[in-house]
């Protein structure tokens, strides 16, 4: 696992919903340092609100650990 690709991959689906680090901090219930440190590899979110945060950024778990969207022809190979 990349952890910095995970971290781009965040913070490119964040932006593309037009939302700060402190909004997406407010709807998880964490500070928006923590949010800071998922995007820039220093951490993964955790799994208590991994699903909370892939349905505000509208990509599953999978996309989220592998570091990118994964489209199913991709996903079955």
């Amino acid at each position: 696992m990349d952890l910095t690709k995970n971290g781009e991959l965040l913070r490119s689906l964040r932006r593309a919903k037009g939302l700060t680090q402190k909004e997406v901090a407010k709807k998880l219930g964490v500070v928006a340092k923590t949010v800071s440190k998922w995007e820039t590899g220093r951490s993964l979110p955790d799994s208590s609100i991994m699903l909370e945060l892939c349905e505000i950024l509208e990509i599953t778990v999978n996309d989220l650990l592998c570091g990118e969207v994964v489209v199913m022809e991709k996903y079955n190979k």
